[in-house]
């Protein structure tokens, strides 16, 4: 499948597909989440509200993402030793293919010295995107926690 040329709309080979460019969008998340890059992954939603389970509700900016992200999360030599997998991933694209949205599933892994290797939450994310001038771009995402392991060694105890 090819994508149309953004600036002339013509097809082109050299583009990837809006799907995968969804994709990646998802996946550069779990990339930047394993890689504690705290700013990245936030800046991924620097359009988008971003909704979490409660107590922490709608979030937006970048700002308040990067307080968030990097308040909650243990790291470990700058890491926080995980391994985010993002699987069954179902996108339907509007027929104006200027917005989309996306269904996953997560599962996360860690392991550190003293925490041995299990799946520590197992969720969902609903996540809207929009297409702009640079390509698409995350609108919306909410995360739905399914199962909840041991996080002990993922989250900070003293954050709220």
């Amino acid at each position: 499948m090819t994508s149309p040329n953004y600036a002339t709309g013509e097809p082109s080979d050299q583009m990837l597909s809006d799907e995968q460019e969804i994709k990646n969008l998802l996946f550069l998340y779990m990339e930047a989440t394993d890689a504690g890059d705290v700013r990245g992954r936030s800046q991924l939603f620097e359009h988008a509200v971003v909704r979490f389970p409660a107590p922490v509700g709608e979030v937006r900016g970048v700002d308040a993402l990067m307080e968030l992200f990097g308040g909650r999360q243990r790291l470990y030599g700058g890491v926080p030793s995980t391994a985010h997998l993002c699987t069954n991933v179902i996108i339907e694209i509007d027929e104006d293919r200027r917005s989309a949205t996306a269904r996953s599933r997560y599962t996360v892994f860690q392991q550190t010295p003293q925490f041995p290797l299990q799946v520590i939450i197992v969720g969902r994310y609903h996540d809207r995107f929009e297409r702009a001038p640079s390509g698409w771009r995350f609108s919306e995402r909410e995360f739905v926690v399914d199962l909840l392991g041991d996080m002990t060694a993922h989250e900070r105890s003293d954050a709220t």
